[in-house]
């Protein structure tokens, strides 16, 4: 007897190509690279465009500024209008900022720019939601921390990149070369993007206003933009003040040297597909502990020296690599746990709760890095390690009330 075929389950669902992914982690990558360019040249910049020692901070700070604003009231778009034409604009816009800093004269021209320029790399934070949208259930982690791993690049690269081009060309031709690269990229993603249009029937504002809803409502995204916040800081902290160590007395590294000690800990880089694979297999909660513990580990790592009486320094120099390695990784694969979290809450949110997600742990990022700027003026390298363990160990005592939650639950009848 011949029966009827049933319905094709989802994993039938053609998933997203690998090449796509490849795709999206490049295009992450440089985009978010904008942002961190200047951070190595705000001396030279600064000389060069008249800015005093006072304001020179202005140079990292509105570029910071233009991508928390652009988190807030464009990425929210990508729940919308069509995603590509978005991307699209976007890169467009960061194209003419990033030409605009190439060639600034003055001040006021390179600070604008700079808002510019971090209100537009935004475009990333669309293309993140965009593997998830293509990607099938089961494979969703694995294939948004293959992208997160791009990003993370982006950002390690490119303050090294930035040193090199500019010791050699000069730091015009920095920002020279990633206009045009974000212009080459735009018409790139342009051409192999898929459409995606929302459904969302919200006008802008309402769309805009529904972010305090979903934030008041989603104890998930306040959770992990917590944990998040406490690991970009820590994140940030620690690349803030480690090139001033360097370039210490300690261990006197060149800037390139420094930039080389900054390519190195781009391996972190590697949990993020790891950390998506074991979320997608439902190990989200032992393996954020497992991230906050890393971090933690890899502030403590430094404090060893001493104790163990390391007077060579270049097993000093080998110990603080790994300290590098171990805390990107922990970062890395703790923010793929994260957004595989909110990102399984429904793919017509995706974008708002991408951008609430971002928003709240850039925050946390601005903290450290101005934090440890100022821990280690006033109390020397090793308070910036305590205070780096503190801030995942803290992320880690709030991670156990989730758990004792967990077992609550388990255990109680059904």
């Amino acid at each position: 007897m011949k029966h009827a075929s049933a319905p094709a389950p989802d994993s039938a669902v053609a998933d997203i190509a690998p090449g796509m992914v490849r795709l999206l982690a490049f295009a992450a990558g440089v985009i978010v690279a904008n942002l961190y360019y200047a951070q190595p040249l705000v001396g030279p910049i600064a000389a060069a465009t008249g800015l005093s020692a006072g304001a020179a901070g202005l140079v990292v700070t509105l570029t910071q500024i233009g991508y928390a604003l652009g988190l807030f009231f464009i990425v929210p778009l990508g729940d919308l209008v069509e995603n590509r034409r978005l991307v699209f604009v976007l890169l467009l816009g960061t194209a003419l900022a990033l030409a605009a800093a190439a060639f600034s004269e003055q001040a006021w021209l390179f600070l604008a720019s700079s808002l510019g320029i971090g209100l537009g790399s935004v475009a990333a934070q669309v293309l993140v939601p965009f593997a998830a949208h293509l990607s099938r259930d089961e494979t969703r982690g694995y294939n948004v921390g293959r992208v997160v791993s791009g990003l993370l690049l982006g950002i390690m690269l490119a303050r090294p990149v930035a040193s090199l081009v500019a010791d050699h060309a000069g730091w015009h031709s920095m920002f020279g070369a990633a206009a045009l690269v974000v212009l080459a990229l735009a018409f790139l993603l342009r051409r192999r993007l898929p459409l995606r249009q929302p459904g969302s029937p919200l006008s802008y504002w309402s769309l805009i206003g529904s972010l305090r809803t979903l934030f008041a409502t989603t104890p998930v995204l306040r959770r992990r933009a917590a944990y998040q916040a406490a690991m970009f800081g820590c994140f940030s902290l620690f690349w803030t003040v480690t090139p001033l160590v360097l370039a210490g007395p300690a261990f006197g590294l060149s800037q390139t040297g420094i930039a080389v000690f900054a390519l190195v800990g781009m391996a972190g880089a590697v949990a993020s597909p790891i950390a998506g694979k074991l979320a997608d297999r439902g190990h989200t909660l032992p393996a954020t502990a497992c991230a906050l513990l890393l971090a933690v580990a890899g502030f403590a790592l430094p404090l060893l020296a001493p104790l163990l009486a390391f007077e060579s320094r270049d097993l000093a120099l080998a110990l603080l690599v790994v300290a590098a390695i171990v805390v990107d990784m922990a970062v890395a694969a703790n923010m793929v746990l994260g957004q595989r979290a909110i990102f399984a809450l429904g793919a017509e949110v995706r974008g708002r709760l991408n951008g609430i997600y971002f928003s709240l742990f850039f925050l946390g990022g601005a903290a450290g890095s101005a934090a440890g700027g100022w821990m280690y003026a006033q109390y020397g390298w090793d308070a910036v390690l305590l205070l780096g363990m503190a801030l995942p160990g803290a992320a880690l005592l709030y991670w156990l009330s989730e758990y004792l939650a967990s077992t609550r639950t388990v255990g109680e009848p059904s």
